[in-house]
């Protein structure tokens, strides 16, 4: 997330919190960019996601209060769990707080939502040799 004006400081640790909540709940990385978008938004977050340390394992959150548009991207591994209906309900949840001007609100509750959606299975036992 790119640190200019939109956030406060406790905005922006509120927003590093649920990130970080949500890597421990799904066990997948989650990237949020919220900034100006040039060109086509789908695009513009296929290509930051594609720069992530671990894409296959990532889910980017990218919005453009702008615009107005919310983009999510997920890793191939995580489509194993999460499919494109939860991830627009999720874009929904988020939207409905962005009009009502909570953009962090938004955001955290976009994030919780897809940990808790797309958490990969507890193994309860394995069968080794």
């Amino acid at each position: 997330m790119p640190a200019g004006e939109a956030f406060s400081d406790p905005q922006r640790q509120e927003i590093t919190k649920a990130v970080d909540d949500g890597k421990r709940i799904s066990g997948y990385n989650f990237s949020v960019y919220v900034g100006g978008v040039e060109g086509d938004a789908r695009a513009h977050a296929e290509r930051l996601h594609a720069t992530l340390d671990d894409p296959a394992d990532s889910i980017l959150i990218q919005v453009d209060p702008v615009r107005r548009t919310i983009e999510i991207v997920t890793g191939a591994h995580i489509r194993v769990h999460l499919d494109n209906r939860q991830v627009a309900l999720a874009a929904l949840t988020m939207q409905s707080a962005f009009v009502t001007g909570d953009l962090t609100g938004g955001l955290v509750a976009g994030v919780q939502q897809l940990a808790g959606l797309a958490r990969k299975p507890n193994l309860l036992h394995t069968d080794t040799p």
